[in-house]
């Protein structure tokens, strides 16, 4: 990114560094050094770096993110602060941890605020680092942030954050799994909205056979791992117990996900077309007729990318499998972490309870629904009041969704996005079913947990 004239802030693009050697990476406790940063004699809950006030802060943050520093500048014109972007470790990218890796072996340089994609970031960065000193993040809940303030957070949406009862970040959005689609579309066509992963790939037969080119969905990015897998029962992903991982592709919510998957991709209804890529929007703005995502696909996706007008698009229920309950899925959301190190607390403090909770950034210029829950609120109200969706329940569908989510898909240190880019993204470009790839995709998940120091079972 270009430098800004502001005299007060410098905007740099940060450069990609290689991951840190595996065998370096921290892992969950019980298998890795203690949490650090406790020292009940500090007002922060943490030993803090020797305080300088009025000094300035460095934000990392991912390009979505960049409205947040804007309305924080125009609502604190005198905090000084400068922001640098980065991937945000989308896709399971670890450049987060890679490079604070590297500042805490030079024992400088680290930002103040780091906004990061992931959700499994705490376990690494709440750890002593490699030499016993103070890990990166810095507690919130042991006297740095009010508890009031932290009160105000969806229930459960901390937890991903929190090891030990002690919190390191804060949820940016939450990211519940519902079923969106065209109602003008499926009038047209004569369709009723899917309620089961069974409907749905039926849904993808029909829809192929008699409007070929609309489709419903993608599965061009890593994170439909969540979607797909996370959102129908299937355990793929799990840590039942600290230092514990177990995979199963085997299971038959697997299988026959898998090959519903297979089933929409060869007849064209599930496209591998990344969302965010260039050409989405412009090959598949007015085809997409359904398909299942999480709730920030409403800023990110339509509202966004694809530019749907009001008054077309509906909500629904995460699809269920037929005779099953409602799971949804969670698909990111993301984290703000506060550095342990940073010399000017209070403005890192002002700064994490803004872009959390304030109207200017989760309401106005927020993508995705607030975690926060009187922004998530006025956010709905927002919706609402633009008359942006088609059914008047769908406050009630995206609420309902969040106690929804299935607790079989569990956090780990490093992400499930990396094994599916690595081994099932290229597998179907080849042509490769997703059913002939799960044992492949399995063993991978498997090699990334021994190499991360988990047992295997």
């Amino acid at each position: 990114m270009s430098q800004q004239s502001s005299s007060r802030r410098r905007v740099t693009r940060l450069m990609s560094v290689a991951a840190a050697a595996a065998a370096g990476l921290l892992v969950l406790s019980g298998c890795s050094p203690a949490a650090s940063g406790g020292d009940s004699n500090s007002e922060y809950g943490f030993t803090p770096a020797e305080q300088v006030k009025d000094s300035e802060i460095t934000v990392w943050v991912d390009a979505s993110r960049e409205p947040a520093v804007t309305a924080f500048e125009k609502k604190y014109p005198d905090i000084k602060i400068k922001y640098e972007t980065y991937d945000g470790s989308a896709g399971g990218s670890g450049s987060f941890q890679s490079k604070i890796t590297l500042m805490d072996q030079a024992g400088e340089g680290w930002p103040d605020v780091v906004f990061s994609t992931q959700q499994n970031d705490a376990i690494w960065a709440s750890k002593q680092t490699a030499n016993g000193e103070q890990g990166f993040a810095a507690p919130l809940n042991k006297g740095f942030l009010d508890q009031d303030f932290l009160d105000g957070f969806a229930k459960g949406s901390l937890d991903y954050a929190t090891i030990d009862g002690t919190t390191y970040a804060l949820r940016n959005d939450l990211a519940q799994t519902v079923f969106y689609y065209n109602q003008a579309l499926l009038d047209q066509f004569g369709y009723d909205v899917p309620t089961t992963w069974e409907e749905y790939g039926e849904l993808g037969d029909k829809l192929a056979a008699e409007h070929p080119g609309y489709i419903l969905g993608s599965m061009g990015d890593s994170f439909m791992t969540y979607v797909y897998y996370g959102g129908s029962e299937s355990p793929v992903f799990q840590s039942p117990e600290s230092g514990v991982f177990h995979s199963d592709t085997a299971d038959k919510n697997s299988e026959g996900i898998s090959k519903i998957i297979d089933g929409m991709l060869a007849n064209g209804t599930l496209v591998q077309d990344s969302f965010f890529s260039a050409d989405f929007a412009a090959k598949y703005a007015d085809k997409l007729v359904g398909v299942p995502g999480p709730v920030w696909y409403t800023g990110a996706i339509f509202q966004g990318g694809l530019k749907t007008p009001a008054g077309q698009i509906g909500v629904a229920p995460a699809l269920k499998w037929d005779g099953g309950e409602v799971a949804a899925g969670n698909v990111g959301g993301g984290e703000w972490y506060a550095s342990s190190h940073s010399k000017n607390l209070d403005a890192v403090k002002t700064f994490l309870e803004f872009v959390t909770s304030a109207d200017e950034f989760q309401v106005d210029a927020s993508s995705g629904y607030p975690a926060y829950t009187t922004a998530a609120s006025k956010w709905l109200d927002k919706q609402a009041e633009a008359k942006y969706f088609v059914n008047d329940d769908f406050t009630t569908v995206m609420t309902d969704a969040a106690t929804q989510i299935w607790d079989g898909w569990n956090v780990t240190s490093w992400s499930p996005e990396t094994a599916w880019a690595k081994i099932v993204i290229p597998g179907i470009a080849a042509g490769k079913t997703v059913e002939s790839l799960l044992p492949e995709w399995q063993k991978e998940l498997e090699n990334e947990a021994t190499v991360n120091g988990y047992t295997v079972k």
